[in-house]
């Protein structure tokens, strides 16, 4: 018999699964052409289904630890803090040497030259992931639960005001936003994101403010799902709660723009909504204990069972084929040029490419799955 904690833990890994599937996908489009415009971020202002990934990623981290939360109740006050910042530490390190990875760099002339620490990108996807993990750790360690819902709207209201009161006239446009501003003084342009020739980092210090509350959400909602359990009664008031707090995103955008680059807080409220009617929804559908729902289930808890290990593997694989050169291009731009431009020429062959990329990357995670391996940090 499958319990309801099993049942849960099912929908977390498929929720998990979904979005490091889409995350991949979108992380890896193929060259020659634009992808499709559901697959690209929203420019600036604006909102597109590849904006939910990284939020609903954090909303996942969440839920996870009100799960695994647990096991702290056995441990000292010194060892829960000591394996709150082990795990903090090495998520934060592993997305730090990431960005630096392979250590050199290949010029226009095919010449290995350094790739020196002066020019790394200090902030990042898992080192974000390692913030808000350690500082949601900590408020659920030390704040009780009830006023965690207090602390994520303070959160959001905090940033609002922060980026009104030091932006520049223009307080959420790219060039007079507090963000930019703080990690220039901080870390200098050199540590900051390169990206079509802007320096600004979408995952700056800055910005963890209003992401921490998606994780805060994460938690609250799973354990409110421990507790409420499966119940219509208990699902219909999350998709409320939810269908709620996307009309108020839609209210507070005219005031504060959903924008994920600067991780706006009706981003992140909106974000949040869109989750709490995709988790409590994954969890009535795994309840069905039938074959046919554990067939279809299977391919994303594949990614679920180990999802930093299969990120890892996706990003870094990704740096290897953009780094070996093939004459004046590397072997990436080849294969696509060569290959899947030429079975589908334009969005559709860049499409193509990331599927089948996506799919490599599940095959590691579905060996790994049949070994019983399973990579925790």
């Amino acid at each position: 018999m499958v319990t309801e904690n099993k049942i849960r833990f099912t929908a977390l890994d498929v929720f998990r699964g979904m979005t490091i599937c889409f995350m991949i996908i979108v992380n890896s489009p193929g060259s020659g052409a634009t992808p499709y415009w559901p697959l690209n971020h929203a420019m600036w202002h604006g909102f597109t289904p590849t904006d939910l990934v990284f939020p609903s990623f954090l909303f996942a981290v969440g839920n996870a630890l009100s799960f695994s939360e647990k096991k702290f109740h056995q441990l000292s006050s010194d060892k829960v803090l000591l394996n709150i910042f082990k795990r903090f530490l090495i998520i934060f390190l592993l997305g730090y040497l990431m960005y630096w990875f392979p250590f050199f760099k290949v010029n226009a002339q095919g010449e290995i030259i350094s790739f020196p620490i002066s020019e790394t990108r200090v902030f990042g996807v898992l080192q974000r992931i390692a913030l808000c993990y350690l500082f949601t750790a900590l408020a659920v360690r030390y704040i009780k639960r009830n006023y965690l819902l207090w602390l994520g709207g303070a959160l959001l209201l905090l940033y609002w005001g922060i980026l009104t009161y030091f932006g520049a006239d223009a307080p959420f446009s790219l060039e007079g936003n507090a963000i930019l501003k703080l990690d220039r003084w901080l870390l200098g342009e050199p540590h900051l994101y390169h990206s079509h020739g802007i320096i600004f980092d979408p995952e700056g210090l800055l910005s963890t403010i209003p992401a921490i509350t998606n994780t805060i959400a994460g938690y609250i909602t799973g354990k409110y799902l421990q507790e409420k359990g499966t119940s219509l009664t208990a699902i219909r008031r999350l998709f409320l709660i939810g269908a709620l707090g996307i009309l108020l995103a839609i209210c507070w955008n005219t005031v504060f723009p959903i924008n994920k680059k600067i991780w706006s807080s009706s981003f992140a409220l909106l974000t949040i909504s869109i989750d709490l009617l995709i988790l409590p929804l994954l969890v009535l559908i795994t309840e069905d204990k039938k074959q046919q729902t554990k067939k279809w289930t299977e391919f994303f808890t594949i990614f679920g069972k180990n999802p930093l290990f299969i990120y890892l593997l996706s990003e870094v694989a990704l740096i290897v084929l953009f780094t070996i050169p093939i004459g004046t291009t590397s072997l990436f731009e080849w294969i696509n040029s060569n290959i899947f431009q030429q079975i589908a020429p334009g969005p559709a062959g860049s499409l193509l490419f990331a599927l089948l990329y996506m799919l490599f990357c599940w095959s590691m995670g579905w060996f790994l799955n049949k070994k019983h391996i399973y990579i925790k940090v």
